[in-house]
């Protein structure tokens, strides 16, 4: 894979979005941002890897919780702006609120309801 493929000058930050499905169920599990060194990362060492945004830095999926995922495929849309990294999610829980999937509601009417099962509890997790 080369990493001239991927538009990362698209955007004036250099990131890219990546939809991080389930390998094997299809689900959605979340959405999140690289730049040039997380893709690099994540292809060298099979484990994703993200740009975190609000920190402002480099980040293995799942290096604080222990719910990392296994990356098993990388796919490039048709405009090499977004990418599609389908995984093999450890531990069960994607989301950092302890659920399955980070869409784990759904919008009825002008409610949201939660349609997801809390896996782990976030506090028990992560150190505030």
């Amino acid at each position: 894979m080369t990493m001239i493929t991927i538009n990362f000058d698209k955007s004036p930050d250099g990131l890219v979005p990546a939809i991080v499905q389930d390998a094997v169920s299809g689900t959605v599990l979340m959405l999140a941002y690289v730049n040039r060194e997380a893709l690099e990362q994540t292809v060298r060492t099979g484990h994703a890897h993200y740009w975190s945004r609000s920190r402002k830095k480099l980040w293995k999926k799942g290096e604080t919780s222990g719910h990392v995922q296994l990356v098993q495929e990388v796919r490039i849309d048709c405009d090499a702006d977004t990418i599609l990294y389908l995984v093999e999610q450890r531990g069960g829980a994607a989301c950092h609120e302890g659920y399955q999937s980070c869409f784990y509601r759904r919008l009825e009417g002008d409610d949201l309801h939660i349609i997801g099962e809390r896996i782990f509890d976030p506090e028990s997790v992560y150190q505030k």
